[in-house]
């Protein structure tokens, strides 16, 4: 390969047309069904089921426990084998699944169905994530994770009108009914669509392969050539940058699903309406959620500050989170705060994603980031458990203001993560570059 400049300008772009949209889709269905019992707890679920609010949390927190289970070896199995495959079968899996939960006839059930939901999700998206590493280098990364995280955003405006439309027709079971039909029917779209690697797609022209592959091999051997040894993912185990992440991803979640999954109670007791009503407001959010979205990865692939940015939207989301609390008073400044957390949720959750591949070598990361995201994702199990302790216990401002908490200690954490080394993004590695690397540590 030649060292010779080469730029995505100058590159068609069909994989921006090809494998970003059948991801995005999957996940929001995927989303969809994960957050859609705000939704039925709301709707009349808790009360039907007899439901404390402590046991709620529960509920809506439950499935972060069975989706650490396939996190890791998601993304071994994504990197070694086929993401595309193993992606198909969970689809089957969390389908019927979330149909299955519609069927709840008490508390026991329905812990159990969501549990194993978690399960059936819970490898989707560290599979989803070695996709795009094999098909967007480093300076695309943030953009493309960003439209991966895009489906959070867009499934719950989704989820909200639909879930709401559904309870004003029938009753609470129907929504995971309903909702897990639309999953089931996803295989249809995601096999004739997506491909593992630049290398097995028909679809491509043979300039933009070409330049896929040379680019992510140059990249590939930047890292080799910047660390010590050749690492499996046991030895990371042992890297402090691995847990300060792991961490950082925990407090974060926290903080997203304790507002995501209990918005609908929220925005509920705030405006004093039904639920109808409530499904239509809970688009706004994420109508800036989307914003953030496009605007702060954007901002971070331009710099390859990913630290600044950050920190920059896990700020902003506590400050409106926190203020939507200061003003409760007035539900209209309540509302808008709530919407201005939106506009931060998921931002910084796309830039972090970016990390794992910069630190870890392509043979670890699938597995390191399947850990990030199984231990992080703990955070969605505590953040409405602990929403639903603290309201039931102290009060609705308590609970926010602990999740505000959580924000901050992941500020802190952010702060501590080692200086920033991009020499790997933006330039290719001639093949014969690649020699001793015994001598040469590895920094972020």
């Amino acid at each position: 390969m030649s060292e010779s400049t080469l730029t995505t300008k100058k590159i068609p772009n069909k994989r921006w047309l090809h494998i970003i949209p059948p991801i995005l889709l999957v996940y929001i269905v995927a989303y969809m069904d994960r957050t859609n019992v705000g939704f039925a707890m709301a709707g009349g679920m808790s009360k039907e089921l007899g439901m404390t609010a402590s046991v709620s949390g529960i509920a809506a927190g439950i499935f972060f426990i069975g989706y650490l289970f396939l996190q890791v070896p998601g993304g071994q199995i994504a990197e070694k084998r086929s993401a595309k495959k193993f992606i198909s079968f969970t689809i089957i899996a969390w389908g019927i699944l979330a149909i299955a939960s519609g069927f709840s006839r008490n508390t026991t059930q329905l812990l159990i169905l969501r549990f194993l939901l978690g399960v059936a999700e819970g490898g989707v998206m560290p599979a989803v994530l070695t996709i795009v590493r094999h098909w967007f280098p480093s300076e695309e990364r943030g953009r493309a994770t960003a439209f991966v995280i895009m489906n959070n955003p867009i499934a719950s405006i989704i989820t909200g009108p639909l879930s709401g439309l559904i309870l004003t027709k029938f009753t609470w079971h129907y929504v995971f009914i309903i909702e897990g039909i639309i999953s089931l029917a996803l295989i249809l779209v995601w096999l004739p669509l997506i491909s593992d690697r630049p290398e097995t797609a028909k679809w491509i022209s043979k300039e933009e392969r070409d330049y896929l592959v040379e680019r992510l091999e140059a990249e590939q051997k930047c890292m080799e050539v910047s660390q010590q040894k050749k690492t499996s993912l046991k030895d990371i185990l042992n890297n402090k940058t691995l847990w300060k992440l792991v961490l950082i991803f925990f407090f974060v979640q926290t903080g997203v699903y304790g507002y995501t999954l209990w918005l609908p109670t929220i925005l509920k007791n705030l405006t004093n309406t039904g639920m109808g009503q409530v499904g239509i407001l809970s688009i706004f959010p994420y109508i800036a959620t989307i914003i953030g979205l496009f605007v702060f990865p954007s901002l971070s692939d331009k710099s390859m500050k990913r630290k600044k940015y950050i920190v920059i939207t896990i700020v902003g989301f506590a400050i409106c989170l926190y203020l939507s609390v200061g003003f409760q008073q007035s539900i209209w400044l309540s509302f808008i705060m709530l919407v201005g957390c939106g506009l931060f949720l998921q931002a910084s959750s796309a830039i972090f994603m970016t990390i794992p591949p910069a630190v870890f070598s392509s043979e670890v990361a699938g597995g390191a980031t399947g850990l990030i995201n199984a231990l992080g994702n703990l955070g969605g199990f505590i953040g409405p458990f602990l929403v639903g302790l603290l309201m039931q216990v102290f009060s609705y401002s308590m609970s926010i203001y602990s999740l505000v908490i959580s924000l901050v200690l992941a500020i802190i954490i952010t702060f501590t993560l080692p200086k920033e080394k991009n020499d790997c993004a933006h330039q290719t590695v001639p093949e014969n570059s690649v020699k001793n690397t015994s001598d040469v540590k590895s920094e972020f």
